[in-house]
């Protein structure tokens, strides 16, 4: 045996213990999808949201003075559960775009969709998005409207971080980039939905387009 059929052996025993630890058939063009859908509801959202800053007077916070029952049945409270109605549907577009481009991708090199590796991917995701989805309802529910978009980063950011390990090198640097982002949101409280937009919207572009281009294009796609 040569020693480039040696190193060609290794390289392929490598790979196939990747593939059994690791969930690498996630498509770039999902993350490019779900950001285009996150930019078009984030300029959907832009006047509600706008209405929303106004009616609480630029820091989307309750007046205490005002109370809970006030702030619930409110003007203002009726623009966040707007905005959180889109928010919902712009994730389920997103999860659609997804699920749809990754199956894709996994029949074309052969590996399946939902095996263990993908089931300890979507696991270790689910458990902070889980948890940052209560604490954003919690923060909701008090009236703390406007640090919800950048605790929403945050806490994905973070799951990205958690699951990165189980998929391609990209998730963590992508997982790096929303917590950072969502952090510097916490000092622009009125600027909740440009952040927003930026991490969930041209985020995944930058990083769908890398992932795309560096797994998927012609010729580095894996058989």
């Amino acid at each position: 045996m040569t020693r480039n059929e040696h190193h060609h052996d290794l390289a392929h025993i490598r790979g196939l213990m990747e593939r059994s630890t690791r969930f690498l058939s996630l498509s770039g063009l999902s993350g490019v999808f779900a950001g285009a859908v996150a930019l078009a509801g984030a300029l959907v959202a832009r006047e509600r949201y706008e209405d929303l800053m106004l009616s609480t007077g630029g820091a989307g916070l309750r007046s205490e003075e005002a109370g809970l029952d006030h702030y619930l049945h409110g003007s203002s409270m009726g623009a966040v559960w707007d905005l959180v109605l889109l928010a919902a549907l712009v994730l389920v577009l997103a999860l659609s775009g997804a699920a749809w481009f990754t199956w894709r991708r996994a029949k074309r090199v052969g590996q399946g969709l939902w095996d263990a590796s993908a089931r300890r991917l979507v696991w270790n995701l689910a458990i902070p998005l889980i948890t940052g989805g209560l604490f954003c309802l919690a923060m909701l529910w008090h009236g703390n409207v406007a640090l919800v978009a950048p605790a929403t980063l945050v806490f994905y950011g973070l799951a990205l971080l958690n699951a990165s390990k189980y998929t391609l090198d990209e998730i963590r640097w992508l997982g790096l980039s929303e917590v950072v982002l969502g952090l510097l949101g916490t000092a622009w409280v009125g600027a909740g939905l440009l952040f927003w937009a930026l991490g969930f919207g041209v985020l995944h572009i930058l990083y769908g387009g890398l992932m795309w281009y560096r797994h998927e294009s012609a010729g580095n796609d894996a058989p």
